[in-house]
């Protein structure tokens, strides 16, 4: 008999012999005078003893398997239009027209909302008056400095005749046209600041034509004809969102966002068509966790070109787990689990080791351990408490590995 079998042999008959005492009434309980009842009760615990050493397997060990993990876990997400915008209005002004209505398919650069400011045109007209003055002051100042300069040109000609003329009178004339030139850039300066303000009037006036900024739906509308609006009253008119293409937000729990890969494919299913599986593309990781749920949000790109899914909906995302590197599994039967620890036996060196382990996730038969292991191992296939540390064990498995 094998060292390890014989020891657990010897527990179980002792714990077999402490039954049969209590049973019988103890062999030296037994009556003087009865010949009988020590023999055969020694026949008896004999019986027992071989029985349980008959029936007492050897330890089966396997060893630890290393694989990658990948398994699809349901997670909830959200649908979030691809560009959504709250169109405000830039400029004080009453609602003239409202070109759309909730439901309205728009165009990138289509009217939506006219504004009425007659003291926009008023403004416009003051500026332009403006322009039109400064316009006229440089051209006086231009021509100012033209008669000065041929003023000066005829003085330093006769100048170069000795005697012509004084010379502090040149230099008097030559100082008269430094400040026409410098009066000409002024009234330019002038000129094009008053241009720049007539142009500023008129780029306010365009605001009081509200477009689409992109190609979407009009999903709410909130103003009607002669309200007040304007950066005062700021009241949102209408809500433009572009659902032809969505964003699907899923929170990936801290424990799999090793295995989120960019520019994978996900599926999911939604209440609305539980007979239809969509899928997007995961497009954006926001790389933080957080704080309150400990998960990461992704965002998948959806296309909805027949409009089937709508912003607001909360699909069921087939999420793909993946591991970035390989994980250890054992058998189930092989993990003890006591109110003190978890933990499975390990033959290491020919003797019975406990290693603490914590469980991961679980497929089919094997569970995921996570421990001082390594591949390859060996373990007892099923384990429990009573096999003490030190207990002598094979060193090779009896047959196959983990299944």
């Amino acid at each position: 008999m094998k060292p390890g079998k014989y020891d657990r042999v010897v527990g179980q008959v002792f714990n077999l012999r402490i039954a049969f005492t209590r049973l019988t009434g103890g062999l030296k309980a037994a009556k003087a005078g009865d010949k009988i009842a020590c023999p055969t009760s020694c026949a008896l615990f004999f019986l027992l003893c071989a029985a349980a050493l008959a029936a007492t397997p050897e330890p089966d060990l396997v060893p630890v398997i290393s694989r990658q993990v990948s398994r699809v876990t349901e997670l909830p997400g959200e649908f979030q239009p691809f560009l959504s915008v709250s169109l405000h209005a830039k400029v004080p002004g009453y609602v003239d027209r409202i070109l759309v209505d909730r439901g309205s398919v728009v165009k990138e650069g289509q009217l939506l909302v006219e504004l009425s400011a007659p003291e926009m045109a008023a403004r416009i007209a003051e500026a332009e008056s403006r322009l039109e003055a400064a316009e006229s002051e440089r051209l006086q100042a231009e021509a100012q400095l033209a008669a000065v300069e041929s003023t000066y040109t005829r003085l330093k000609e006769a100048a170069e005749t000795p005697g012509a003329i004084a010379g502090n009178e040149l230099i008097q004339v030559e100082k008269q046209v430094e400040a026409a030139r410098a009066m000409v850039r002024s009234r330019q300066q002038a000129s094009r600041a008053a241009e720049a303000a007539v142009q500023a009037q008129k780029e306010l006036q365009s605001y009081l034509r509200i477009t689409a900024p992109f190609d979407g739906i009009v999903t709410d509308r909130l103003v009607h004809p002669g309200a007040l609006v304007g950066p005062g009253a700021d009241p949102v008119m209408l809500v433009v969102q572009q659902v032809s293409q969505l964003r699907l937000v899923v929170a990936v729990p801290e424990e799999d966002v090793a295995g989120i890969m960019p520019e994978a494919r996900v599926t999911f299913h939604v209440p609305a068509y539980p007979e239809r599986t969509f899928s997007g593309t995961v497009a954006r990781i926001s790389h933080a966790l957080d704080r309150s749920t400990r998960t990461m949000a992704v965002e998948l790109d959806v296309p909805n070109h027949d409009g089937s899914l709508a912003p607001g909906m909360y699909p069921t995302v087939h999420w793909p787990v993946r591991r970035g590197r390989a994980a250890l599994f054992v058998p189930r039967a092989s993990i003890v689990t006591t109110t003190e620890r978890t933990f499975v036996v390990r033959s290491q060196n020919g003797r019975a080791e406990w290693v603490d382990v914590r469980k991961g996730v679980a497929e089919g038969n094997l569970q995921e351990v996570l421990g001082d292991l390594k591949p390859g191992d060996l373990i007892v296939r099923r384990a429990t408490d009573e096999l003490r540390e030190g207990t002598p064990l094979p060193v090779s498995p009896a047959g196959g590995g983990a299944k």
